[in-house]
């Protein structure tokens, strides 16, 4: 039976490149119980950092920030398959890239204690995985950021076709495929929606209207804040955190887009699974959730309130039905004909 979701819900992150943070270490010495942590995440640099800092200071130990984008830390676990080096994999553009990996030996099996009672699917949305491969720590929203003093409310796009007009050829801006999990998202959503001779006739006059296709998931928005493009393709935490600090951008949720939680997994075999575990459990605490919080993000605990102006109210009407079976079917795939077509 197809397993078939609502993307949306109350309780939810993006991809980008091999970064220069990867590596880094927040401060703490570590203790014998905790350990040092080694911790994967195409998310925000200095967010993840921020949590890690804070997991330190109530528990102790060390944690490693290794920071890449989705698809780089998914081939990198599949490398060290044999001699694991993570402990937690956080974030990827939603549960697609979670999905692709759960039979891939390369995720183990854990939820946490606050999540033990939550059902698969809540309100028609995926919040954990049926074997425990993985658990969801927020809400993401696929849709358009644009730059208020070069785009109108108005003018502002509002469907996935408003990108095919004329006027916006070079002056979109959306990841690659084949490194952001945000843009792989947005990819398997069209394939699904349209099919895909018509959703590869769609990237194809797509492609011809970006001037850039950066690997990092966030950097479209961040080329909006510069005006280096008028619309950028992301999830509604970049451009919110982008207009938080003053820059001329805002966002769109588009007619009908993903909406879905966005995961946390152990490492199969990682060195230190009972320090991830800990960390795994500090994500879904409210600690770990207000720092969510303040980037932006739409918490999953409800103890925890969302700073965004969207709300699942708001946002509930323009999801998307996602077929998770065809995503572990055809999601290496569809992202290895997007390199044979367009790179």
């Amino acid at each position: 039976m197809k397993k078939s979701l609502s993307v949306v819900a109350s309780m939810i992150l993006a991809g980008s490149l091999l970064a220069g943070c990867a590596g880094e270490k927040s401060s703490g010495d570590g203790d014998s119980k905790t350990g040092q942590i080694t911790f994967y995440s195409p998310e925000t640099p200095d967010m993840t950092k921020e949590l890690g800092q804070k997991f330190e200071e109530l528990h102790g130990g060390s944690v490693d920030v290794q920071y890449a984008g989705t698809n780089v830390l998914v081939n990198r676990m599949m490398a060290e398959k044999d001699n694991p080096q993570g402990d937690v994999w956080y974030g990827g553009g939603g549960i697609l890239p979670f999905e692709a990996a759960a039979d891939k030996g390369i995720i183990g099996s854990y939820i946490p204690d606050f999540a033990k009672d939550w059902d698969t699917v809540e309100d028609g949305i995926k919040v954990k995985h049926e074997d425990g491969k993985y658990v969801g720590t927020e809400i993401f929203v696929l849709g358009f950021a644009y730059n208020t003093e070069l785009v109108s409310e108005e003018e502002a796009p509002k469907t996935w076709d408003d990108l095919l007009d004329p006027k916006w050829k070079g002056k979109i801006q959306f990841s690659n495929p084949a490194a952001s999990g945000t843009a792989t998202l947005m990819v398997l959503n069209q394939m699904m929606q349209r099919g895909e001779k018509e959703g590869w006739e769609y990237f194809e006059k797509l492609v011809d209207q970006a001037n850039s296709m950066p690997d990092s998931g966030s950097a479209p928005t961040k080329a909006v804040s510069m005006g280096e493009a008028h619309i950028g393709v992301g999830f509604d935490f970049m451009a919110y955190e982008q207009k938080a600090k003053g820059e001329s951008v805002d966002f769109v949720v588009p007619d009908k887009t993903p909406i879905l939680t966005n995961p946390v997994s152990i490492v199969e075999g990682g060195p230190n699974p009972d320090g991830g575990k800990k960390l795994m459990d500090f994500l879904l605490s409210k600690d770990g959730q207000q720092i969510l919080a303040n980037w932006y993000h739409i918490p999953i605990n409800p103890e925890v309130e969302s700073k965004t102006p969207l709300t699942l109210e708001k946002v509930k009407p323009h999801a998307v039905d996602l077929d998770i079976d065809w995503v572990n079917d055809n999601y290496d795939r569809v992202r290895n004909e997007w390199k044979d077509k367009f790179q």
